[in-house]
């Protein structure tokens, strides 16, 4: 058993010792980066004055062993002449820990921005923050991860870099005084004498070696305490932010109760986590506590021998007080924040967590020996789809040997039973599913727009969410109005420019989808791929709609998946993907030419003008 758990503790260890370093490596492209001169002017200004406080310090130091000297022999003019300099040394002190505060905290908001930055611009580049949800299933709330882990593993690093390169700089400095006032102590046992050099640096060293041995034993379990309790809140926020997305379902079905219930068994886990760390806290305070009870006391037992002995003044015995307690300050600097160097650790791990899982995602759409699809460009003007198979992320093909060639202005239909992967191969014809083989070779140079069943509207105005992705096009009031009231919302066209409404919350399902059919005439794309586009239409206005692909974008070629009656009038094939053991294979049909398609399309009659 003993050796199962030093087994288990000695990966712990590398695995903490490998996360840190993937961590600083990452981080520290803030000063690799181009451009990086600010970067290094800031550390260099904040260096300089950290050294200048330590200096300080030291001033101080020297300043206490001549103003008690003075005290001690009663001589008045040294007491004034001491405190003559004291302003000096406060204003001194004032100003650089200002300037440390100041520059600390302006390299701690630009390396969190760079790294926020870098982080956010990975994560939603090239529709990682979709494909994410696929390769790192159990990759809880990236979205927190940017927000918060980010801040936690930024600010406190900071803090640790300065106040660990402090405690090393302070520690050799003071235990140079140490060493400098109060010399070596002699020690008679027995008849024999033995001479302890440095006598009070070495029992600085001693004392802090103990305790911070005591808290690092005491500590390590909190680590994954914390780790485990920031997993638990974020889950309990996803819960919460899933909730308040779907709240109107939930609400029409009635699901409150369970939905409660869901809520309190999540916080119960965020409870649970908590109280394993006030329990570990409690047993960390109690080293600490100790450890503050001993520090002050200490020194003033070790100096009192050698005080009445004569062997140093009273200006001496508070100099080497002073000078042991900055030792301590230093050398004890791992116990003291040893909880919050836990809480930086459980929060680094949550960032690199997210940067491994996209790391792996480019990776594992990047090998040459991985199976996935090709996206290319076609130089003859078709979409063609050459021996397509797309395959889940376990491998298991879920369509199969798929062929087939697209001309310009066709509009093509695909259906199937559910589960028969309609959506997926939507996914893979936009880039968004690279998982399987073969080929699909899109029209080199052509505008491509996809409708999805839910269309997404950004934060902003109507004519923002109407503009949509490129809400800085120039497009003319009149024909913005005039789309609306070809997609039945010219109630809307009045609040075009409105400001503070959640378009997003304000309009339905249907609402949202003539929203989409109206960027699509004001667009105006050569390619139009649509996932069930009209799902939350009556049948009237899905006509109304779905006849704007043969008038308003006759010229455009339309790939669509439904399967609502009436939606084949407005098509000129169908391909139907069939189900069978190896993955389902993709048919293809010819659909017969409609009434309307006869009257408008085919020439016997003439749509009114």
């Amino acid at each position: 058993m003993d050796r199962a758990v030093r087994g288990a503790d000695s990966v712990a260890d590398r695995n903490t010792r490998s996360t840190f370093a993937q961590f600083i490596s990452f981080a520290s492209g803030f000063w690799r980066r181009k451009g990086a001169g600010g970067a290094w002017a800031l550390t260099a200004l904040v260096l300089t004055a950290l050294f200048g406080q330590i200096g300080m310090s030291v001033a101080f130091n020297k300043w206490n062993r001549i103003f008690f000297d003075a005290i001690e022999k009663k001589n008045v003019d040294a007491v004034w002449s001491a405190l003559g300099w004291l302003p000096w040394l406060v204003i001194g002190t004032a100003l650089i820990v200002s300037t440390l505060v100041v520059s600390r905290m302006t390299l701690q908001v630009r390396w969190r921005a760079w790294l926020t930055d870098a982080v956010k611009g990975w994560w939603v580049a090239d529709q990682r923050y979709y494909r994410l949800g696929f390769v790192a299933p159990d990759l809880s709330a990236p979205e927190f991860r940017i927000a918060d882990d980010v801040r936690l593993s930024i600010e406190p690093l900071v803090e640790f870099a300065l106040g660990l390169l402090s405690a090393a700089v302070t520690a050799a400095t003071f235990a140079a005084i140490l060493w400098q006032v109060a010399g070596s102590y002699t020690l008679t046992l027995g008849g024999s004498t033995f001479e302890i050099p440095a006598y009070m640096a070495l029992a600085a060293i001693v004392y802090a070696v103990i305790a911070s041995t005591a808290a690092y034993f005491t500590g390590r379990p909190l680590v994954q305490r914390i780790s485990t309790k920031n997993e638990m809140e974020a889950q309990f926020r996803a819960e919460m932010t899933r909730l308040r997305e779907n709240s109107e379902s939930i609400a029409l079905i009635k699901g409150c109760e369970d939905e409660l219930a869901s809520l309190r068994a999540n916080y119960k886990n965020v409870v649970a986590a908590w109280m394993k760390i006030v329990a570990q806290q409690g047993r960390i305070a109690l080293v600490l506590n100790t450890n503050s009870a001993l520090f002050p006391v200490i020194p003033l037992l070790l100096t009192a021998p050698k005080y009445l002995a004569g062997a140093l003044t009273l200006g001496g015995v508070m100099q080497v007080v002073a000078a042991f307690m900055a030792v301590q300050a230093a050398l004890i600097w791992f116990v003291d924040n040893f909880v919050r160097l836990a809480e930086w650790f459980a929060s680094a791990t949550r960032v690199i967590e997210l940067t491994s899982a996209l790391d792996d995602l480019d990776i594992g759409t990047t090998m040459e020996d991985q199976n996935l699809i090709e996206l290319g460009h076609s130089d003859d003007g078709l979409l063609h789809i050459d021996n397509l198979s797309v395959a889940d992320r376990g491998g298991r093909v879920m369509i199969a040997d798929a062929s087939t060639t697209i001309k310009p202005g066709e509009k093509v239909l695909v259906s199937g039973e559910s589960g028969s992967g309609k959506s997926t191969l939507i996914r893979a014809l936009a880039g968004l599913w690279p998982w399987g083989s073969g080929a699909i070779l899109l029209p080199r140079d052509t505008p491509i727009a996809f409708v999805p069943q839910r269309p997404y509207l950004p934060l902003g105005t109507l004519r923002d969410a109407l503009l949509y992705p490129d809400a800085d096009a120039q497009i003319d009031d009149k024909r913005i109005i005039a789309a609306m009231a070809r997609c039945g919302l010219s109630y809307l066209a009045g609040r075009l420019d409105e400001q503070d409404v959640r378009w997003d919350q304000t309009l339905s399902g249907g609402e949202r989808q003539r929203i989409a059919f109206c960027r699509l005439l004001l667009q105006k794309p050569q390619i139009i791929i649509m996932d069930e586009a009209t799902s939350a239409l009556d049948e009237q206005s899905q006509t109304s709609l779905l006849s704007l692909l043969r008038e308003d974008l006759a010229p455009a070629t339309v790939i669509s998946v439904g399967h609502r009656p009436g939606i084949e009038d407005f098509h000129d094939r169908k391909l139907v993907l069939e189900k069978k053991m190896a993955g389902a294979h993709l048919t293809q049909h010819r659909l017969p030419k409609s009434l309307w398609h006869l009257l408008t399309g085919g020439g016997l009659m003439k749509r009114a003008s």
